[in-house]
């Protein structure tokens, strides 16, 4: 079957939840997602089926850092069970404040959170390699006692102190994506893969385990719209699009590209891990894998880029060809 066009998978960026430079207070969060789902509606209100995915990195930092300060009272709680709850803390604040937008314009449709858990591949080379930073900054001290006593990896980030490193291997399946797929066939709006999703491996037996590790969000936001033929990826991000050169005098943004554009251009343009290189890899994988059209665009460009007026569309080779904005 091939992909349906009016299904869209739409990843929200950290913006979406936590502006730049705010107090991760719950009231704020919320202020933001009650923002964003003012954006996002219109594309329900226009005939699509969005399923919505998010960021929780804040809020899974903030879980950590609880977990420090709490030890000696109630007993940690383990990271893969840390994105559970968050997704959860999340999911809640997008579904009540969609359906409360949907209200007042007078359309209706359920909404729906699903916990995801995502399967990862225990071969997976992140796995010998641990790059991606979690939880609270700590002295070398602590860093070195958690080496020596837990086998953990830490690095020195910056002046704030060591961070402990776990590995981000690459999504394999969504595990839930059968759910979802009868969710949105039965007409309901559905936030899935919170946070990239809880990563779990496949035991021996045939069962699922959690593993200590974070799935990048994007991507797997590009796996679940593939695992759910969705027409369209449409990234929302706090930028206008896909820039070249960006922060230079020659600086200008990416409006439309095939996917043998975006390989030459992935090749030869530096994009940040910490920015937007997860994006453009995530359209990459998106459209290459077999999906339609991936589009990255800010957040108030949401329609305007679903419609090819704003962003940067990537498309596959049998499509338009490359085109530059000032």
């Amino acid at each position: 079957m091939g992909v349906n066009g009016k299904r869209i998978v739409v990843a929200l960026g950290g913006n979406a939840i936590l502006q730049s430079k705010e107090l991760s207070s719950y009231e704020e969060q919320f202020e933001n997602v009650r923002r964003t789902c003012r954006q996002v509606v219109q594309l329900i209100a226009e005939g699509y089926q969005p399923i919505f995915t998010h960021g929780n990195g804040p809020q899974v930092g903030n879980l950590l850092i609880q977990n420090e300060a709490a030890q000696r009272l109630v007993p940690a709680v383990p990271l893969d069970v840390c994105g559970a709850e968050t997704q959860g803390q999340i999911g809640y604040m997008i579904q009540q404040a969609l359906r409360n937008e949907l209200n007042v314009r007078g359309l209706w449709r359920p909404v729906v959170s699903v916990i995801t858990q995502v399967l990862v591949d225990a071969d997976d080379p992140a796995f010998a390699t641990r790059s991606k930073p979690v939880g609270p900054f700590m002295p070398r001290e602590v860093a070195d006692q958690r080496t020596r006593e837990k086998g953990e990896t830490w690095a020195l980030i910056d002046t704030r102190g060591w961070r402990k490193l776990v590995p981000s291997p690459q999504p394999v399946r969504i595990v839930e994506a059968d759910v979802i797929h009868t969710l949105v066939d039965a007409g309901a709006v559905v936030i899935a893969c919170g946070g990239g999703g809880v990563p779990v491996l496949r035991r021996p037996d045939g069962g699922l385990q959690g593993v200590e590790a974070v799935v990048d969000k994007d991507l797997a936001a590009a796996r679940l719209a593939l695992e759910v033929r969705a027409g369209l990826l449409l990234i929302l991000t706090d930028v206008p699009g896909v820039a070249i050169d960006f922060g230079k005098p020659t600086q200008r943004f990416v409006r439309r590209m095939t996917l043998t554009e975006f390989e030459t251009l992935l090749v030869h343009e530096p994009f940040s891990a910490g920015s937007m290189g997860p994006k453009v890899r995530a359209a990459y994988r998106f459209v290459h894998d077999g999906g339609g059209q991936a589009t990255i665009c800010a957040l108030e460009d949401a329609l305007a880029g679903l419609r090819g007026e704003a962003g940067t569309a990537v498309v596959p080779d049998d499509k338009m060809q490359l085109t530059l904005t000032a």
